[in-house]
């Protein structure tokens, strides 16, 4: 493991990012195909904890840096993923403006590439809201908003019915709990880590029991009811922390590690070999929906780990995945973090 990270963190950080390019993949086969498979399964028992544990993994660190000044903080948690959302955005635009002109026409899709500028993009979604968050949790932190106000706001957003079709808002109100759980409950997550490792049977039965219930309401068609979403969004998260601390346990499976070491690159450029071995399986129309989604999703996850190697090997291209220094803000590139820990 390199310095400065933890083993179940990055474990936990694969398996999310493996979930949700699993459901893109899942979701995208069967909508060309005009049927599901075995995969939807899958997909469905994880939706109530996919991206709940994602920005609670999100929001484990957060404390070490929330004290920086703002410019170094703005460059670090606001600059760094507007640069990766705008360039991969463009990326994303570029490959798929084919589509957008003969859908929109020339003037449509300039339009709704500068709207994607406040609207999130596409699969880009959770890189724009990082951002936000860390800004909210900033400013609240600096003008001193007890941490249950907060939390029990952001508990009561997710509860509320915000359906308003602004991406923005809805993810916003729907996921900032978590997030800001992440980051209040930190000491408390890392110690549910500890204890799992440390009691292999018990986690396993919790591991069971959880499973049931929460496949149970999602066949029940109620895991997205209000309060239930909540609660199941949190018990999963607390699952795949135990799952992931036991896997480290166990000495297994290295690869989720290492994909979550990685999991942004594997978030920015999943979508082009997702889309690319979609196209390729469908047209063959040798292998049913569930097995198609299954190989799309391995080669979505993947590809992106190949760019990495390639550009690491060759020394070209790491703007796609490492800010240049033009894009840092005035006097902050190079700057240590200090006193904050490594993140």
């Amino acid at each position: 493991m390199n310095a400065g990270r933890v083993d179940w963190v990055d474990t936990a950080k694969g398996i999310c990012i493996i979930f949700v390019v699993m459901m893109h993949s899942v979701l995208g086969v069967e909508a060309a195909a005009g049927g599901t498979g075995w995969m939807h399964t899958i997909v469905a028992f994880a939706a109530p904890f996919r991206m709940p544990d994602f920005f609670l993994i999100s929001g484990l660190f957060l404390s070490n840096v929330i004290t920086r000044d703002w410019k170094l903080y703005l460059d670090r948690k606001v600059v760094h993923f507007a640069y990766f959302y705008v360039l991969w955005m463009t990326i994303q635009f570029a490959v798929k403006a084919p589509v957008f002109m003969g859908d929109l026409g020339a003037a449509g899709t300039l339009e709704f590439y500068i709207l994607s500028f406040v609207q999130p993009f596409g699969t880009l979604w959770f890189i724009y809201m990082l951002p936000v968050f860390f800004l909210v949790c900033k400013l609240a932190h600096d003008y001193r908003v007890p941490w249950q106000v907060m939390l029990a706001a952001g508990a009561l957003l997710q509860i509320a019915p915000i359906h308003t079709g602004w991406l923005l808002v809805d993810e916003f109100a729907s996921r900032f709990v978590y997030f800001y759980a992440g980051y209040i409950f930190a000491p408390q997550i890392f110690k549910l880590a500890d204890w799992a490792r440390a009691r292999i049977n018990v986690s396993l039965a919790y591991l069971i029991g959880w499973g049931i219930v929460n496949g149970g309401l999602v066949y029940l068609g109620w895991a997205h009811l209000p309060g239930i979403a909540l609660a199941l969004g949190a018990a999963g998260a607390g699952a795949i922390i135990l799952t992931s601390a036991l896997i480290v346990r166990a000495g297994q499976m290295n690869f989720l590690r290492h994909f979550g070491e990685s999991s942004i690159v594997i978030y920015l450029a999943f979508f082009f070999p997702m889309g690319v071995t979609r196209v390729v399986l469908l047209k063959l129309g040798v292998l049913d929906i569930g097995t198609a989604s299954l190989i799309v999703t391995i080669v979505a996850c993947v590809s992106p780990m190949i760019l990495f190697w390639m550009i690491r090997k060759t020394n070209l291209g790491w703007f796609l995945f490492k800010r240049p220094e033009w894009a840092y803000l005035g006097g902050t590139f190079g700057r240590k973090n200090q006193p904050q820990a490594a993140e």
